[in-house]
């Protein structure tokens, strides 16, 4: 399958693509999904003040001919805008952000499969956040095409590298997981 073929598919055919294969996406929890919306909030201001804008999970990049990634988030600035109807983004995103699952075979393509796919892709910055041990990791994409760590930070309000004015008060998102956590394990123990 190509990039264009799995762009084609009908929005209840999931999976991303890898080598023209679609491939099983992870199952988001709603731990994810929380640090997900958590996100989005801050960073869709943060762009649109840019004249830029922030996609969700459901956005399709193309990472190469037969290769295609789904990003948690991913953020777009001028002069890299795609178009509102595109179904496929070719242009390369400012950030793309994958929030950590804590099964090891979607650590790996988090942290060493797409990390590739999103340089070769020439995305500017990858963001890792990981809940389960409460940290943030930005890569900054080198004139060498590769990726090198920018930023790692675990609480406080780090200043982003590439996105001037933007703090990401970390104690307020581990503070949002730790909330999630409490309520969820009080619901299972009353079932």
């Amino acid at each position: 399958m190509t990039v264009d073929q799995w762009a084609a598919l009908d929005e209840d055919i999931e999976g991303e693509l890898v080598d023209g294969v679609l491939e099983e996406e992870e199952m988001p929890s709603i731990l994810h999904e929380t640090i997900v919306v958590w996100l989005g909030a801050i960073l869709g201001a943060w762009a649109r003040r840019r004249r830029g804008f922030t996609t969700a999970s459901e956005t399709k990049l193309a990472v190469g001919p037969r290769r295609g990634r789904k990003p948690d988030l991913s953020i777009f600035l001028p002069p890299n805008l795609p178009a509102a109807s595109d179904t496929l983004v070719r242009v390369p995103a400012h950030v793309v952000i994958e929030i950590v699952s804590p099964r090891p075979r979607d650590t790996r393509r988090d942290r060493v499969e797409k990390l590739a796919d999103y340089a070769r892709a020439q995305v500017h910055y990858y963001w890792i956040v990981d809940p389960q041990i409460r940290s943030l990791e930005v890569y900054e994409r080198g004139r060498d095409g590769r990726y090198a760590v920018v930023l790692t930070a675990s609480d406080g309000r780090p200043r982003v590298p590439g996105c001037p004015g933007l703090r990401i008060d970390l104690t307020a998102l581990w503070n949002e997981v730790a909330t999630v956590e409490r309520a969820a394990g009080r619901q299972q123990r009353r079932r």
